[in-house]
């Protein structure tokens, strides 16, 4: 099979049909990776993709359930934090082998693998996961513009729906500008929660035991939901889409070795980044029990009132701006991602491409149309309980997201030499079936008639959800 410098040859081996054409095609291969160079020139190269990942997991649907579960259970859910930190690590590090063996991204493979009929099902809960994400970063950017600067909920919606423009102009610049760029404001992001927690003093005794998990997790309903929501906001179904794709705009040596490299280095950067967001995501938690939980507001969960609380209980005068700011940073970032996302996943899945900015307009509005509906019918202040319900909405088409990742790094028809190892298997079979579980129990609590959900609960010596 012929290769060119700059044109991708995947491996064939073991797929239905051949990959019309490479995944985001205007970065695919453009960034060089050297080849005789020490070990710190080639980790450079290889860095910036998995802090584009990373930013999944910081964005404001995670302040929403961090918030809730840190105001309300202390620092007890800081193992779901980290748990979910590392379910996260180790999924990306299969998008990674995934892309980097086989030259496509998840949706790509999906639907060299699968029927049609499946093809459009797992489309289409991907775009829902999207929409959710997207809806997330929308009433996220629109809360921090209003606490900033006093700017409508509605209004604040549909000004996000210019980041159109920066990401289109930042495609067209080149990819290491897109890295660059989320670098700055997950930096931005960090230095204000670092001064945050400086602020407020937190007990480092209680954020060591909150770091061990507890079984009240899964008995307490509450906790549950809140734990179910955090799992949703990290580990993001379109993140396992976008990853095996990015990881792909680097040009390293199509050979075994070359392989194996590329999946060393992109395995530490994706690594690196997702523990830098696992300070970020638990800072938040920690940040909500110190300042609130302690002090009689436990039933802080709406990020406006936390950014109003903030500055009297600490006695720092601008310690809600530093909140918003970074919220705002939060939102900002996150759109970059959902933008390559939504185009990976219809390229990939129905083979279709549509100008970036079309996919951008038509994501985005997916994600105003109801946040400006839920403003306006129920008011601004349920703006964060839609929030959590977004990342509930994400959890729940993680497990289809999940499987076919598994399955196809498992088989060496598709893989090689390149397939996970028999230690590796269970550790990934095993996350996917907490995550499955978690939400399989969550969907028997919500939709359960409340007679037989009390029942059940009675016979098996658990107290029913509220």
């Amino acid at each position: 099979m012929a290769q060119s410098e700059g044109t991708f040859v995947s491996q064939e081996t073991g797929w239905q049909r051949r990959v019309p054409q490479v995944s985001l095609a205007e970065v695919h291969r453009s960034i060089v990776v050297p080849r005789q160079a020490a070990f710190w020139r080639k980790m450079i190269a290889f860095s910036g993709p998995g802090f584009l990942v990373a930013v999944g997991y910081m964005d404001p649907g995670n302040w929403a359930t961090d918030l809730a579960g840190g105001a309300k259970f202390g620092y007890t859910l800081l193992s779901i934090v980290a748990i979910s930190n590392f379910m996260a690590i180790l999924l990306q590090h299969f998008c990674i082998k995934l892309g980097v063996v086989t030259g496509r991204d998840l949706a790509q493979a999906c639907r060299d693998h699968y029927s049609t009929p499946t093809i459009w099902f797992l489309w289409i809960l991907c775009e829902i996961a999207i929409s959710a994400c997207d809806l997330a970063e929308v009433v996220g950017s629109a809360i921090a513009l209003q606490l900033l600067f006093g700017i409508p909920l509605v209004w604040g919606c549909c000004i996000t729906a210019v980041d159109v423009l920066a990401v289109l102009y930042l495609q067209n610049k080149g990819f290491r500008y897109i890295e660059a760029l989320v670098i700055t404001l997950i930096a931005t992001i960090a230095s204000c929660f670092a001064a945050e927690l400086i602020f407020s003093r937190p007990s480092l005794t209680g954020i060591a035991l909150g770091f061990i998990p507890h079984a009240k997790v899964v008995t307490n309903p509450q906790m549950l939901y809140v734990s179910i929501g955090i799992i949703g906001a990290t580990v993001m179904p379109h993140n396992l889409y976008l990853h095996s794709s990015i990881v792909q705009t680097r040009r390293f040596e199509r050979t075994t070795e070359g392989k194996r490299e590329a999946i060393k280095f992109a395995t530490i950067d994706s690594t690196g980044a997702l523990m830098f967001a696992l300070f970020i995501n638990a800072a938040i938690l920690v940040l909500a029990a110190a300042v609130f939980h302690w002090s009689g507001h436990q039933d802080v969960a709406e990020i406006q009132d936390a950014y109003k609380l903030l500055s009297p209980l600490l006695g720092v005068g601008f310690a809600s701006v530093l909140f918003a700011v970074a919220l705002l940073a939060s939102g900002q970032n996150s759109t970059l991602t959902g933008t390559l996302a939504g185009q990976i996943v219809m390229e990939g899945f129905l083979n279709i491409r549509i100008k970036p900015w079309l996919r951008r307009l038509i994501t985005r509005g997916l994600a105003i149309v109801p946040a400006i509906v839920v403003i306006g019918i129920f008011g601004e202040a349920k703006t964060t309980e839609l929030l959590v319900a977004s990342q509930v909405v994400l959890s729940m088409q993680l497990g289809f997201a999940i499987w076919p990742l598994l399955r196809f790094t498992d088989e060496k028809a598709k893989m090689g030499e390149f397939a996970n190892g028999f230690w590796l298997r269970p550790f990934g079979w095993l996350t996917a079936g907490i995550i499955i579980l978690l939400n399989v129990t969550l969907l028997f609590d919500m939709f359960m008639p409340e007679a037989l959900l009390r029942s059940f609960y009675h016979a098996v010596g658990l107290s029913a959800p509220a």
